[in-house]
């Protein structure tokens, strides 16, 4: 059976958000990492650590404002059966501007309003309001 390690890391996000836990643990990966910094610097976690012992593991501080969570959605949009590209030109945006989708681009994983700004496109990998 293959797992699909990205899926892991939105759901694990997602139900931690749901009982309202303050932080989460994932198994580290580059990728997970640069997504968790993503969402660190758009306002969706309050902070994002590496944890080294006993293992290697990312440690997201999950936020809410008081029983609203900053969280309210997170889904995979290119799975490992589908994969979903988009052109510069085509680039979503979510929930009108106020939500945001994670682009892994050549130029690297960025936003999709980075990713509009720079005029490149790639491989939609999530979406998150």
């Amino acid at each position: 059976m293959h797992t699909d390690p990205l899926a892991d890391m939105l759901t694990r996000i997602r139900n931690a958000s749901a009982v309202y836990k303050a932080e989460v643990r994932i198994p580290y990966s580059k990728m997970k990492l640069h997504i968790a910094h993503i969402l660190e610097k758009e306002g969706y976690v309050a902070a994002v650590r590496v944890a080294e012992k006993p293992v290697n593991d990312i440690i997201l501080a999950l936020k809410y404002e008081g029983k609203k969570r900053a969280i309210s959605h997170i889904r995979r949009v290119s799975k490992p059966g589908k994969r979903s590209y988009s052109g510069k030109s085509d680039i979503p945006k979510v929930l009108s501007g106020y939500g945001i989708a994670i682009i892994t681009t050549s130029k690297g994983v960025m936003t999709s309003n980075e990713a509009r700004k720079k005029g490149v496109g790639g491989e939609i990998v999530c979406e998150v309001y």
